[in-house]
């Protein structure tokens, strides 16, 4: 049902610094890229990752309650670019962890334009 999500950045270049390194870790690459956007994924048909400069010309704002949520191989997968976004100039909003008692292990994090994340796996 998801065709692509997309946060807004101020700073395309660095948005695209941080995005090329923690994607990869999932096995996304950069898949289609303009000016003003880049989209990440595994292939074109399937869900993508994007990140834009607003189009209006008004600057990229945190929408509050709004979160995407990435999925992750294994709790290693998660440990590892949770911490790899901070090692990047994300900032922590959860440790890497278990939630509840059905399996749900993620951690939490925030870019560098402040856009709030989740990585998450089925432990």
């Amino acid at each position: 049902m998801i065709g692509y999500t997309s946060l807004g950045t101020n700073d395309l270049k660095r948005s695209a610094a941080f995005y090329d390194e923690l994607l990869s870790m999932l096995g996304a690459s950069r898949l289609m890229e303009m000016s003003d956007f880049i989209v990440w994924g595994h292939e074109q048909n399937a869900p993508c990752f994007s990140v834009h400069v607003p189009i209006d010309g008004q600057p990229a704002c945190v929408g509050n309650g709004v979160m995407v949520a990435l999925t992750a191989a294994n709790i290693a997968e998660v440990d590892a670019i949770h911490a790899k976004s901070l090692e990047l100039g994300g900032a922590d909003e959860g440790k890497p962890g278990p939630r509840g008692d059905s399996g749900f292990y993620a951690g939490y994090f925030r870019d560098p334009d402040g856009n709030k994340l989740n990585l998450h796996c089925m432990g």
